[in-house]
């Protein structure tokens, strides 16, 4: 092995996950290897085509190889569309500073904690010296639990505040 972190996409989760594995699976298993970014300095308007361009998801604000703000959907709706920006100023002007991240190393467990607990829908994974390695985001996270666990998620209610008298089909 060349050292790097192999990655698991939803497809390739094994079929019999226990809840044991949701805490000792890394993140690195789901994120994608290569999220979407620009420099600080470059234009909101380019940023936000790239953005687009890439899913629209979030998009990393990167300065010298480090990670120094992030501008999500959120961002987005709240700090520029109908508030007459002007396009042409740096993408750092709109950005989140200091975005909350995920150790490359924390489990699917921890993720899910962090991401209920910080509302977040996209944490950044970094390694030990801060670079970032990858993006979680919550659709892969929920992807890869449900494939992981069909049974009982098919087996939930069509609402998450009913419950079932008795379980139903075969």
């Amino acid at each position: 092995m060349d050292g790097t972190a192999q990655t698991k996409s939803v497809g390739r989760t094994t079929v019999g996950m226990s809840r044991i594995d949701l805490r000792n699976e890394k993140v690195r298993a789901v994120a994608q290897r290569e999220p979407v970014s620009v420099a600080p300095d470059v234009t909101l308007d380019h940023a936000l085509a790239k953005m687009r361009a890439c899913g629209g998801d979030a998009l990393l604000i990167i300065d010298a190889g480090r990670l120094v703000g992030i501008v999500t959907e959120r961002d987005v709706l709240t700090r520029i569309l109908g508030q007459g920006v002007d396009g042409n100023r740096p993408v750092s002007d709109f950005m989140t500073a200091e975005p909350h991240t995920l150790p490359a190393e924390a489990t699917l467990l921890e993720a899910m904690a962090a991401m209920e607990s910080g509302h977040h829908r996209n944490l950044p994974l970094v390694d030990e010296a801060g670079t970032v390695v990858g993006m979680l985001r919550q659709q892969d996270l929920l992807g890869y639990v449900a494939e992981a666990f069909p049974q009982e998620i098919l087996n939930l209610p069509p609402r998450p505040h009913q419950l079932m008298e008795a379980p139903e089909g075969a």
